[in-house]
C-alpha cells in the first residue's frame, strides 16, 4: 500500500497470455495492490499508461514489439514516475546491471512461484511507505535495505540446497509431474529421500500434490510443479 493509503496500481506486462493472467492472479492476492490490467506488448502499455494510474509496471523483457529495458528508459527519458519490477528468464548479468542503473526496484527471475512474487511485492511496499527526510546514514541504509530479498531460509534438517536444485528443476520439466519414486529415480536418491524433497516443495507453495488411483486401487500421490504459468520460483 503507498504512503497515502491507496492500493498499488500495477500493470502486468508479459507476452505469454497465460503468464500474464497468472501474474496479475498472484499480483491481486497480495494485500495493498492491485492489478489494474495484464497486456502482452508495449504498445498496449504505453495505451493503459496514458489513459490512468499507475504505480509499478511488471515487466517482461523480451515483448514482440521491442525491449522492456528501452521502454523502462524512455520513460525514465519522459519523467515518468512509475517504478519497475522486472520479471524475466534473461540470466545475463549485464542485462541486471542495466536494469539497476535505471532505477528498476526488483529483478524476478523467471519461472517462480506466488510466494516469490508476494515477498518482492511486500518489500517494494515497505520501501514505497518510507518518507520524510533522513536524519543520517542510517535512515538512508534502512530504506534501501528495505528492497533487498532476505537471507535464504534454512532448509529443514536433512535437506541440502544442491539436492533441493536438482529435485526441483525436475519437477519443472515433468508437465505431467512427478510420483517420489519418478523422481528419485531420475535424481539418483532413495524414494524416502525424494518425497522428503517433495514435500518441502509442497510446503513451500512451489508443488502441489494430488493422489492418482491405479490399477490395484491404491492411490499414488503425483507432484506437480505450480508455475506453469511460465513462472516457477528461486528454490
Amino acid at each position: 500500500m503507498s504512503a497515502d493509503g491507496a492500493e498499488v496500481r500495477v500493470l502486468v506486462v508479459e507476452d505469454d497470455p497465460v503468464a500474464a493472467d497468472a501474474h496479475a492472479l498472484y499480483v491481486g492476492r497480495v494485500p495493498g495492490f492491485t492489478a489494474v490490467a495484464a497486456v502482452h506488448s508495449l504498445a498496449e502499455a504505453t495505451r493503459v499508461l496514458d489513459r490512468t494510474r499507475v504505480d509499478l509496471l511488471l515487466l517482461d523483457l523480451g515483448l514482440p514489439d521491442g525491449n522492456g529495458l528501452r521502454f523502462a528508459r524512455g520513460l525514465r527519458a519522459a519523467g515518468h514516475p512509475v517504478d519497475v519490477i522486472v520479471v524475466t528468464s534473461a540470466r545475463d548479468l549485464a542485462v541486471v546491471r542495466e536494469s539497476v542503473s535505471l532505477g528498476v526496484v526488483q529483478y524476478v527471475l523467471k519461472p517462480f512461484a506466488f510466494p516469490t512474487l508476494r515477498e518482492r511485492l511486500l518489500r517494494y511496499a515497505d520501501f514505497r511507505a518510507t518518507a520524510g527526510e533522513a536524519v543520517g546514514q542510517d535512515d538512508v541504509d534502512r530504506a534501501l535495505a528495505a528492497l533487498r530479498p532476505p537471507r535464504p531460509a534454512e532448509l529443514p534438517k536433512g535437506l541440502s540446497a544442491p539436492t533441493l536444485d536438482r529435485v526441483a528443476a525436475l519437477l519443472r520439466s515433468a508437465p505431467e509431474g512427478l510420483t517420489a519414486a519418478g523422481a528419485a529415480e531420475a535424481a539418483g536418491i532413495s524414494r524416502i529421500t525424494a518425497r522428503r524433497y517433495l514435500e518441502h516443495l509442497v510446503d513451500t507453495g512451489r508443488a502441489d500434490r494430488t493422489p492418482r488411483y491405479g490399477q490395484v486401487g491404491r492411490p499414488e500421490l503425483h507432484y506437480r510443479w505450480l508455475a506453469a504459468a511460465g513462472s516457477a520460483s528461486n528454490v
